[in-house]
């Protein structure tokens, strides 16, 4: 599986970004999709997943502020961010999970949320 995450930038607090995570590969293998963040000097946590059933998860520190979601076809997994705080500043990375017990990481897109 390999992931091309795209969508990070500058915004201000309070404004809306979203991240786009393109999939290709041995999609059939994936069983979820998911961003998790990390800021400087902190480990990389998670953020929000979606399973191929549809189902989501939210880390607390964004739920009810961002939005996990994916095509049909599970190829593209796209997190939608508003209300954004200067805490949510970090490299995000895409993730994939597959049937098979192994993880998939794409290349990290930068987050900035400052005034």
């Amino acid at each position: 599986v390999q992931l091309q995450a795209s969508g990070g930038g500058l915004v201000q607090p309070g404004g809306s970004l979203r991240l786009s995570c393109v999939a290709s590969g041995t999609i059939f293998l994936m069983t979820s999709m998911a961003w998790y963040r990390q800021a400087p000097g902190k480990p990389r946590d998670f953020v929000a997943r979606v399973r191929r059933d549809g189902s989501e998860s939210y880390a607390d520190s964004v739920r009810g502020r961002f939005i996990i979601s994916s095509d049909n076809a599970y190829t593209t997994v796209t997190l939608q961010m508003n209300a954004l705080k200067p805490e949510d500043t970090a490299v995000y990375y895409c993730n994939s999970f597959t049937s098979r017990g192994r993880d998939y990481w794409g290349q990290g897109t930068l987050v900035t949320v400052s005034s």
